[in-house]
């Protein structure tokens, strides 16, 4: 039966990397063309936007990609000897992870005047201010859908790369709702899915769970959005009552 299992979750691996590469060419694709043949005729303002976007898939996505495994490969073995409850240090490792790359989304949108534009007319955050961003607009967003998973990964041995393709696609989905032109992007997959892998390595293989169906897959997608509602009143009513002001068009 143990053998059994590993070579499903083999074989079910093998099929998310293939759809993880077809993801990655055609973000590659799509990035690169956007560049060539928009960045040169767009305005100011939505040339600054590119450029942020570029900033971030460098910095996030190609730089942080490549240290990934290479930080996993020693992180995971050290998160793994802590005595912390599994669930709880998976939130609190994702929740780091999600603090970096808001810190540089966040940065991006600083730098709007070298990118020849101002942080009013061109951003890719709510805010110049990094704990406006992430206590009132991103990360308090994005936290519980980490919880989300805790509960599903308690139930399901999802694999890491699972993880990472599902978060990914659930993220993919969330900026689809903000901005429905992002869905074409392809990107997001990584964005998200870059700030749960390495904590889905450290979920220990012996816990109590089962492998997943194949129905067990849209509803890990769905699972953490709908997490979230719950969440979003008080956080609303929060925003209100301190008056928090976001830049022009964010919501």
């Amino acid at each position: 039966m143990i053998e059994s299992n590993l070579n499903q979750t083999t074989k079910q691996d093998r099929k998310t990397r293939i759809l993880l590469k077809i993801i990655g060419v055609y973000s590659v694709l799509f990035v690169s063309l956007l560049n060539i043949f928009i960045l040169g005729e767009a305005e100011p303002d939505g040339r600054a936007i590119i450029l942020m976007a570029d900033g971030l898939i460098l910095i996030w996505l190609i730089i942080g990609g490549w240290f990934t495994p290479r930080i996993r490969d020693w992180v995971v073995p050290l998160v793994k000897k802590s005595k912390m409850n599994w669930k709880l240090r998976f939130i609190l490792l994702c929740t780091l992870l999600v603090l970096i790359e808001e810190a540089i989304t966040t940065t991006m949108t600083n730098l709007a005047p070298l990118f020849g534009s101002t942080p009013e007319a061109a951003h890719i955050t709510a805010s110049t201010n990094y704990l406006t961003v992430v206590l009132f607009h991103s990360a308090i967003i994005i936290v519980p859908m980490f919880i989300a998973w805790s509960w599903i990964l308690a139930r399901w041995k999802f694999t890491p790369l699972q993880v990472m393709l599902l978060f990914g696609i659930t993220g993919s989905i969330a900026e689809a709702s903000i901005s429905p032109p992002n869905i074409l992007g392809g990107f997001w997959v990584f964005v998200y899915g870059l700030m749960i892998y390495i904590p889905a390595c450290t979920v220990p293989d012996e816990r109590d769970a089962i492998l997943p169906r194949w129905w067990h897959f849209p509803m890990a997608v769905l699972l953490p959005m709908i997490f979230v509602i719950p969440f979003v009143p008080p956080i609303i009513w929060i925003r209100n009552y301190l008056a928090i002001e976001f830049l022009p068009g964010i919501i």
